[in-house]
């Protein structure tokens, strides 16, 4: 009876989600990614402070704390979160995390002076 009870349960938490786990989340509408984000980008001469403010649409305009501004799109291409910026163009996939909503945007072109972007949401 022990052993049954040990199987469901290692059942049961190889198939659910553990609350505080960072996980993915699909995203169905860019509706969702709209408001105001903080985080860091790296960039050409190191990492740099950024903030971001999503539209409705999707349009959305970043700046970082030494005066490096971005403008561009999120979309949806074939169920994936993608965007193109006045920089780069890439995916992008938002997590979820011990209650924060995490933004992570990564550019196809590893030679770009722009790399890696992580956003928080700001509430």
């Amino acid at each position: 009876m022990r052993m049954q009870l040990a199987l469901f349960l290692a059942a049961v938490f190889a198939v659910s989600p553990l609350d505080g786990v960072a996980g993915e989340k699909q995203i169905v509408d860019v509706k969702e990614l709209a408001g105001s984000w903080r985080g860091w980008v790296t960039a050409e001469m190191g990492d740099e402070r950024a903030t971001m403010t999503v539209q409705a649409d999707g349009t959305y305009q970043a700046s970082t704390t030494r005066g490096s501004t971005s403008e561009g799109r999120f979309y949806l291409q074939d169920g994936k979160l993608r965007y193109r910026s006045s920089r780069t163009i890439g995916t992008a996939s938002l997590s979820e995390d011990q209650g924060k909503t995490m933004l992570t945007v990564m550019p196809e072109d590893p030679q770009h002076q722009t790399g890696r972007a992580e956003y928080e949401r700001v509430k």
